[in-house]
């Protein structure tokens, strides 16, 4: 665009055929904003004839998952009571995108409110994986992977609360990377695990991510949560960085039982790479990461849920069904406009917080997440990194795992234990097993974002991107 070989209006155009066409193949768009990114291309081919573009990325179109507000547009988190909600204001992450001159171009698929790791369940119908659309794209983010992995979104938003960025961005061969907790606004990002929710970006390359993240980073006076940067981050200066010296912590628990044979023989190889480029690796042990992450995980997480959903009735928000008393509202509402997996955790949440089994339940995950970022802590001590698999398998066959919720549950057995204690992670393709992405997982202390995309910058150098 610098260079005037793309205009904005062309961009934007070709990015709202790709994502029409995606209709027929991955449908990882469930909406688009049409208008809206048509008339934001003029005024910024506008603002670039004049030499005064407002920033770098003046014009360039992103995707937007399916749970973060854009003003005056839809918003349905994938699920029926939401069918016809439209965000009164713009989420912290897109206002600053779009202050910087980006153009949001359409709503992606996502999980129902991002609960799921497979993005089966919703209220549209799966995402198909664009290396093989027989295959789920992962989830929640799965509309956001796989736009990007398909050419249908040149970078994306997603929200990672358990995973949600980081498996889908291995099961579709890109890059995904969760941010530490608080470093992006999560401010109009409807929530479902405010503790453990972080928007992050999606992109073909790390050069990609660190940009955008750079763009939606820092604090926001409408969030609480967000954390004021002590300086300025220099993302891009990880871009080209060697490595030589970093120490890499290889946790003996993520390489046992569990993990498909090919998915772990392509990580270990590209963690050699990683040792030729002059990267040191050390055993590390993280006990609770494999063994108590999880159910921790889930105990919190869905009494997080019950808490924040409890506003969607039908009667503050969302559709409303018809009863005789509040009571039957309520019940309606919720019972048909809610899919089956949102039930699900909104009774496992509301059990847990209830009377009588708080301290049993909730109580006790939130001591035994204290003990898990303990774990990390004392891992950090020797080592500058932690790479593991990012997925234990590859993507599966769609539907294959619909009535066995505990397997979908198991997928995230590597990512959740990165929002227990809230750190940065990052995947970054590494090969593939059976013709389909492998992707490996690096973890860093919190705010070393920086670290993270130098190592994964590196090895992105050696392996290349992934070609079907």
């Amino acid at each position: 665009m610098a260079e005037k070989r793309w205009s904005s209006v062309e961009l934007v155009e070709a990015a709202l055929n790709e994502a029409e066409k995606s209709s027929e193949g991955a449908k990882a768009f469930v909406g688009l904003f049409a208008e809206r990114a048509r008339s934001q291309a003029v005024e910024s081919d506008a603002r670039r004839a004049q030499g005064e573009p407002k920033s770098d990325f003046d014009g360039v179109p992103f995707a937007v998952k399916d749970n973060m507000c854009v003003a005056g547009e839809r918003l349905s988190c994938a699920s029926a009571i939401l069918r016809n909600y439209r965000a009164p204001y713009s989420a912290g992450a897109i206002r600053r995108l779009e202050d910087a001159g980006m153009i949001p171009t359409g709503r992606t698929n996502m999980d129902e409110f991002a609960m799921g790791s497979s993005t089966e369940n919703s209220v549209y119908g799966p995402t198909r994986n664009p290396w093989n659309r027989e295959m789920i794209p992962g989830g929640s983010s799965g509309g956001s992977a796989a736009a990007v992995a398909e050419g249908s979104a040149i970078v994306a938003l997603g929200s990672d609360t358990g995973g949600s960025i980081r498996q889908p961005a291995a099961m579709c061969g890109v890059v995904g990377l969760k941010p530490t907790y608080g470093r992006v606004s999560r401010y109009g990002l409807v929530a479902m695990a405010s503790s453990f929710d972080q928007i992050g970006p999606l992109a073909k390359t790390t050069a990609d991510a660190a940009a955008l993240l750079g763009l939606i980073e820092g604090h926001d006076p409408n969030d609480s949560t967000s954390v004021p940067l002590r300086e300025e981050s220099r993302l891009s200066e990880a871009i080209g960085a060697e490595i030589k010296g970093l120490r890499i912590g290889l946790p003996a628990e993520c390489f046992g039982e569990g993990l498909d044979g090919q998915v772990e023989e392509t990580v270990r190889s590209a963690v050699e790479k990683l040792v030729q480029l002059g990267a040191e690796v050390r055993e590390i042990s993280l006990p609770r990461m494999t063994t108590a992450a999880l159910a921790a995980y889930y105990v919190i997480m869905p009494s997080e849920v019950s808490a924040n959903l409890s506003r969607i009735d039908g009667v503050r928000y969302g559709a409303r069904e018809d009863g005789e008393s509040l009571s039957e509202v309520y019940g309606k509402s919720r019972g048909r406009g809610f899919g089956a997996e949102v039930r699900r955790r909104v009774m496992i949440g509301t059990y847990a917080l209830s009377s009588g089994y708080y301290d049993d339940y909730y109580v006790k995950a939130l001591k035994v997440r204290r003990l898990i970022a303990r774990d990390y802590e004392r891992a950090f001590k020797d080592v500058d990194v932690i790479v593991t698999p990012t997925s234990p398998t590859t993507a599966w066959r769609i539907g294959e795992r619909v009535d066995d919720p505990l397997a979908n549950y198991m997928a995230d057995i590597y990512t959740v234990g990165v929002n227990v204690a809230g750190l940065p992670g990052i995947n970054v393709p590494c090969g593939l097993a059976d013709g389909l992405p492998v992707g490996l997982q690096i973890i860093g202390r919190h705010f070393e974002e920086k670290v993270i995309l130098r190592a994964a910058n590196a090895l992105e150098g050696e392996v290349g991107r992934l070609k079907k």
